[in-house]
């Protein structure tokens, strides 16, 4: 009896015992382990950025807060005047239209055997054609058929009023020959204007330069009142205008282009004093450019 009784015992320890280890087991596989890997967060709507909530139309760059076309780039920054408008269709900031003047050339005429041109002071040839003129717009030659009026009252070859008449041309019968030595002649605008340009056509047949070319304007037909001097060439004042500072030029059928720079005067003057070929003085057109006085 004591024998099975100790048997029994035996067999509730060993019992015991694979229940303790059993248990143990699974204590060991149901425990978290030393380091928990963190566990993603879910975002909830709440949480994530919905597009009504996160930026609002007032939030985001609205047009009115986006740079418009108007404020990225205005008209003066994308283009500059010399971009945005050819050099036929120019405006000064607070200025009238500017436009190329309209001067018709007339034919060149260079006959004969070149006379020896070397002179001081003499501008040498661009081999180009002389670039547009601008001028407001509906300027025009004023001095066509004015009165003109000349220290040489009989010229040795033509009639004063020819400086006038329209005809450029270097043929025989179109040009005007004065005598010697200094010469004048005065256009009467026969009122104020604004004088943008003047063109003057001494002789182009042949390619001469002459001397002591002089151009003043005035207010008055005797030179006293608000005389001013547009182009001076006497590099030694032997005309007794004063020591100018312009160079010498060969005659073209360009003629010889000043910029008056929009003076206002009446009473145009002309002045020379022979040339590389002879001691007389010749034109053949004066053409002036301007607007009257408003």
């Amino acid at each position: 009896m004591r024998k099975d009784f100790g048997s029994i015992i035996k067999v509730c320890v060993l019992v015991l015992f694979a229940v303790c280890v059993c248990f143990v087991a699974s204590c060991k596989e149901s425990s978290p382990p030393d380091k928990e890997p963190d566990t993603p967060t879910v975002k909830t709507p709440d949480e994530s950025k919905i597009p009504d909530e996160s930026k609002t139309p007032d939030e985001s760059k609205t047009p009115d807060e986006s740079k418009t076309p108007d404020e990225s780039k205005t008209p003066d920054e994308s283009k500059t005047p010399d971009e945005s408008k050819t050099p036929d269709e120019t405006k000064a900031a607070d200025g009238p239209k500017m436009v190329p003047i309209d001067i018709k050339m007339p034919k060149p005429m260079f006959v004969g055997t070149p006379q020896d041109t070397r002179v001081p002071n003499l501008e040498k040839p661009t081999g180009k054609s002389r670039p547009p003129f601008l001028a407001p717009e509906g300027t025009k030659n004023v001095a066509l058929e004015k009165p003109i009026s000349g220290s040489d009252e009989e010229p040795i070859i033509g009639e004063i009023e020819m400086i006038t008449d329209g005809d450029k041309e270097a043929a025989d019968g179109s040009y005007v020959e004065l005598g010697p030595f200094t010469q004048q002649i005065t256009i009467d605008l026969e009122a104020e204007h604004n004088i943008y340009a003047i063109v003057v056509w001494h002789y182009h047949k042949q390619a001469w330069v002459y001397y002591d070319v002089v151009v003043q304007v005035a207010d008055d037909a005797d030179f006293i009142t608000n005389v001013k001097t547009l182009f001076n060439n006497d590099i030694d004042n032997s005309s007794g205008l004063g020591v100018g500072k312009d160079m010498h030029y060969s005659e073209t059928n360009e003629g010889k282009l000043i910029d008056a720079k929009g003076v206002n005067a009446r009473y145009v003057r002309f002045y020379s004093n022979g040339n590389t070929a002879n001691d007389l003085n010749h034109y053949i057109e004066v053409e002036i450019y301007g607007k009257p006085l408003k």
